[in-house]
């Protein structure tokens, strides 16, 4: 048994990676990517959380969170697998859990406004490292135009890979 301990922080910001199982393509479909936001909006109303940016690529996502009074992340990308894999026709493990994702995700505790603008880096650029796209605001599953109309980014940044995010590699 893993003796792992996670780092619940209240209103703390977090970077997360959430793979599909064996890295199939779930999320390819406009349909999936609709039930993930699905999912998304139904664990938000239960367990609130500010979901900061997100990128949605075929077989994973990251995403930025800012936890509100409980900062238990852990019960709610629960909630999330489930109600999205409710919905995918797939075998059961013998524990009867359906294999639409990894069993973990990774996790990262934002430091300070420099790690928060690395990871935000990180997101947007993402589709453009994997090849889907030539910049990030041509990629649809993102938040990106978001921080362009915010003025965090302009519209064309990104068809190079940033400084800052030179490095690392949370996948």
């Amino acid at each position: 048994m893993s003796n792992y301990r996670r780092a619940y922080e209240p209103n703390g910001s977090y970077f997360f990676t959430v793979v599909t199982h064996r890295r199939q393509a779930w999320l390819s479909s406009i349909d999936n990517v609709r039930r993930l936001r699905e999912a998304f909006m139904f664990v938000h109303t239960r367990r609130p959380f500010k979901l900061d940016a997100i990128v949605v690529l075929p077989d994973h996502l990251h995403c930025i969170w800012t936890m509100t009074r409980d900062p238990d992340f852990s019960i709610r990308w629960q909630m999330i697998k489930t109600h999205f894999s409710r919905f995918i026709p797939v075998s059961t493990s013998s524990r009867g859990h359906k294999r639409v994702w990894q069993p973990r995700f990774w996790e990262h505790l934002i430091r300070d406004d420099r790690d928060y603008a690395r990871h935000l880096d990180y997101i947007h650029f993402n589709p453009v490292k994997h090849g889907y796209v030539h910049r990030p605001c041509e990629w649809p599953h993102s938040s990106f135009g978001k921080f362009v109309r915010l003025g965090w980014y302009s519209r064309d940044w990104g068809s190079t890979q940033p400084e800052l995010i030179k490095g690392i590699d949370p996948e």
